[in-house]
């Protein structure tokens, strides 16, 4: 069952220019474990959904996912959510995703956002990447609003990662939407040529590039690829000076995402890569 729908998922990202919708179901109230099955199936794993901080709200005739940050939580079991959702295995792929903050959210020193993965293991939460065991590619917000892409790749600078700012002057807005758009491209293996890059779109402001890398090593062999959503969203940080002193929420809508291959500047797209 689970290969079948990896084939299905991988047939349904072929190319960049047919992205899947992931369709929240039912509505308004608590997002149970069961709408959650239905509308991320093949996850192996969810923190957040059994212990009641989803639900889904509809405004404007658009479904969003509402996470509930608690107050002295951090991480997705204790203060938010967090799950991976399989997509088939790609060479490039690109998430897209709106996203509003209440209008008092409690930004402390920083939480975790949605982005994308790879590999066998998951790697976050202090477990590095070393290049065999995989990637991943999610958003931070900071104190006062400010962003960054928050990396693990096999030449993170740290344990916990490799921030990568937002321009010094951008600040996520409370009460009003935002549009996100991650991209990641593989690297040749052991080659410095993978890619990531991170534009936002703010309340009336045309799209903005906030983050570009252009020399990434993810990966020692091609044995992975970008497989997954990795949705996560939480204050942390590994201590409680991370965690908000008031209720606070984040709410999630139109998310998509698709893969497609890579055309790389040294190497023709009709060609295969050596």
């Amino acid at each position: 069952m689970k290969f079948l729908l990896t084939l299905l998922l991988a047939s349904q990202l072929h190319a960049a220019e047919a992205p899947i919708t992931i369709a929240f179901s039912g509505a308004d109230g608590q997002y149970t474990v069961e709408r959650w099955k239905q509308d991320w199936p093949g996850c192996e794993f969810e923190d957040g959904i059994k212990e009641g901080h989803v639900s889904l709200r509809n405004r404007d005739g658009i479904p969003w996912l509402r996470i509930n940050y608690a107050i002295g939580g951090i991480g997705p079991e204790k203060g938010g959510a967090g799950w991976r959702w399989p997509i088939g295995t790609h060479e490039a792929a690109e998430l897209k995703y709106s996203l509003q903050f209440n209008e008092d959210f409690d930004f402390v020193k920083g939480g975790k956002l949605p982005g994308l993965s790879g590999g066998p293991e998951n790697v976050s939460g202090g477990r590095p990447s070393d290049g065999d065991n995989g990637f991943s590619a999610r958003l931070m917000w900071r104190r006062d609003g400010r962003g960054e892409a928050y990396v693990y790749h096999k030449n993170q600078p740290d344990k916990y990662g490799h921030s990568f700012p937002f321009p010094d002057d951008f600040r996520f807005p409370t009460g009003k939407p935002v549009q996100v758009r991650i991209g990641v491209t593989m690297n040749t293996p052991k080659v410095k040529d993978g890619t990531l890059r991170v534009w936002i779109t703010l309340p009336e402001a045309a799209e903005r590039l906030v983050v570009e890398q252009t020399e990434m090593e993810w990966r020692n062999n091609s044995g992975f690829g970008v497989d997954s959503l990795y949705f996560e969203t939480f204050h942390g940080g590994n201590d409680s000076s991370w965690a908000p002193s008031r209720a606070c929420w984040a709410e999630f809508g139109k998310m998509e995402v698709s893969g497609c291959e890579p055309t790389r500047l040294d190497t023709p797209a009709s060609a295969p890569r050596q």
